[in-house]
């Protein structure tokens, strides 16, 4: 199947926002001291990677690769900079922040790919990917306001 490049720019987008994801939660995952925290960040960063290949497979299916070298939109989006900063604080509710900042990046990049008329499998992989995204995203957000 013939994919043009609005469909690949998309599917591209969704792939760099689960890497920043990765990233962010394995950063998180090191280097937080709440042990639920740590195991959850874990859990996020091996699902991001589990999207990753799912996205890849789907242009691979598509004729297409992924580049696979560092993204055009930077080594790491910018929502997950304050990661670190947050770390070093040990500020359980200042993390989690940093986490929900990351994740509001992921949400919109997936609300604007399910609005698309995408082919083939990609619609039904992108809506769950989404709602892992959003559950995700709100987990974190709750466990915010309980921090």
């Amino acid at each position: 199947m013939e994919i043009n490049k609005e469909v690949y720019s998309t599917v591209h987008h969704l792939i760099e926002r689960c890497k920043d994801g990765v990233k962010g939660y394995k950063t998180a995952a090191e280097d937080v001291e709440d042990q639920d925290l740590k195991e959850l960040f874990r859990k996020y960063a091996v699902q991001r990677d589990s999207m990753i290949t799912e996205l890849q497979d789907q242009l691979h299916k598509m004729g297409k690769t992924d580049d696979e070298s560092s993204s055009i939109e930077g080594t790491l989006h910018r929502a997950w900079i304050d990661i670190k900063a947050a770390l070093s604080s040990k500020d359980r509710k200042r993390i989690l922040e940093e986490c929900e900042r990351g994740e509001d990046y992921a949400v919109k990049a997936y609300e604007e790919a399910v609005q698309k008329n995408l082919p083939g499998e990609l619609n039904p992989i992108i809506a769950q990917q989404y709602q892992d995204v959003k559950n995700a995203h709100d987990h974190i957000r709750s466990l915010r306001d309980s921090a």
